[in-house]
């Protein structure tokens, strides 16, 4: 079994063991958010990127972010009440959750992290998250996830820009 095989698995565990309904949708590579939400016959706002966040030194998070967003880190920032929060580096994250960026999901993730949510994956009805693999994802209710993943919802994201990164 590769690697990657099995951070699938551990993913599709992650989502059985939390009791919510699901699909795992497979699809080639894509370049964009909008080639993403066409092979998951989805709207981009529905495909939700999941960002490892470090709160301190070894204290990590999670933040649902739907497509076309941003985190809006002043708005994340005061929710939880710190004057500083970083992004780790793509080992830390892997190291932390068991999974590549780009394919992060709280869903099996080696390190339980809290997870914050923007408040904007209630309006959209099905989501779809990461599975765990590259070009792998789950369609899942976003109301019922969160709920699953104890998620603390807030409005913690802006519009996104063109050429904007994820600054801090």
């Amino acid at each position: 079994m590769t690697n990657e095989s099995r951070t699938e698995e551990r993913a599709r565990q992650g989502l059985e063991s939390a009791g919510i309904a699901f699909e795992i949708v497979r699809h080639g590579p894509v370049a964009s958010l909008d080639e993403a939400a066409l092979a998951r016959g989805l709207d981009p706002s529905q495909v939700l990127k999941t960002i490892v966040v470090r709160r301190s030194e070894d204290e990590y998070l999670f933040v649902l972010v739907p497509g076309g967003r941003t985190i809006a880190w002043p708005k994340l920032r005061a929710l939880l009440g710190v004057s500083r929060l970083s992004l780790p580096d793509q080992h830390i994250a892997l190291e932390v959750t068991g999974y590549e960026r780009g394919t992060i999901t709280p869903f099996g993730s080696l390190t339980k992290c809290p997870v914050v949510a923007d408040h904007r994956i209630l309006d959209v009805g099905k989501v779809s998250i990461g599975a765990g693999g590259h070009g792998v994802s789950a369609t899942v209710d976003g109301a019922e996830m969160l709920r699953a993943l104890s998620a603390q919802v807030a409005d913690v994201t802006s519009q996104e820009e063109l050429g904007q990164s994820q600054r801090r």
